[in-house]
């Protein structure tokens, strides 16, 4: 279980980007964090796994507190937040397996990092992995080979190997075409049903948040503004989040400008 409380991030004396958030989120579920750019979202997730660091606020994960956690405390429970990101973030010189197997440095001493000799554990569950996402044939080409979309099951396993709690995706599809951002939602949807996995997904596309999530939260310059079902995302919700401007709902990445006073990298 993922909760969140009073979560609160400023920028130096500049307005909160965050404001006070509250966020539970259980089990299984795939959650849609939607929202314009500057809302919050990306903001949001990097607090979680501590690649921004909260100004305030709790946020614990399966009961452990992660705020004030520190060296390799902070290390540790890393180990169990997977992060798929927009740009993939994955080493291109490197074939896939060698990317897949970066998600276990955070278990393996120095001295298998450098050298690369992992467990035997690791090297089958890469595959079976691999396999279910199928990518398993890449295995030894380089990730500077890959399209967009295998690229991004790249970095979805990778995520995966961490054995994580809780996997976070920022902007999963945004760099995808349509078709294969489809791919990729379905992926992560099956993925969160079969392995007992919260998911929470930051995303332009509402079609695809409300087509393959199961719960929808909107933020509005910090705050939480709707909290519900996909149903229940009306019209109404719709212009209340993005302020009456028209959310993305075809595929593109692109997304509504920036709120008054918040740059983008805030989003």
């Amino acid at each position: 279980m993922l909760e969140i409380s009073n979560l609160v991030k400023r920028y130096g004396h500049d307005e909160a980007v965050l404001k006070g958030l509250d966020l539970v989120v259980e089990g299984n579920s795939v959650v849609a964090i939607v929202g314009a750019s500057g809302a919050g979202k990306s903001t949001m997730l990097r607090c979680i796994n501590r690649l921004v660091e909260p100004t305030s606020g709790s946020i614990k994960l399966n009961g452990n507190e992660l705020v004030n956690l520190r060296g390799g405390a902070l290390r540790r429970a890393r180990r169990k937040i997977g992060m798929v990101f927009q740009g993939f973030n994955l080493i291109d010189r490197l074939t896939v397996m060698e990317n897949v197997l970066a998600g276990r440095l955070g278990y393996v001493s120095l001295y298998q990092a450098i050298s690369r000799r992992y467990p035997q554990a690791d090297i089958e569950r890469a595959f079976s992995l691999m396999e279910r996402v199928g990518i398993a044939h890449y295995a030894n080409k380089r990730a500077d080979e890959l399209s967009g979309g295998e690229r991004q099951r790249v970095g979805v396993v990778r995520a995966l190997m961490q054995e994580p709690e809780v996997l976070l995706a920022d902007e999963p599809t945004a760099s995808l075409d349509p078709r294969t951002s489809e791919q990729i939602m379905v992926l992560l949807q099956s993925l969160a049903s079969e392995l007992s996995l919260p998911v929470l997904i930051n995303i332009h596309n509402v079609a695809q948040a409300k087509t393959y999530t199961e719960r929808i939260v909107g933020l509005r310059h910090g705050k939480m503004i709707f909290d519900g079902v996909p149903a229940d995302f009306t019209k109404e919700a719709l212009d209340a989040i993005y302020g009456g401007i028209e959310a993305p709902e075809d595929g593109s990445s692109e997304a509504p400008p920036a709120a008054a006073g918040v740059s983008h990298d805030q989003a």
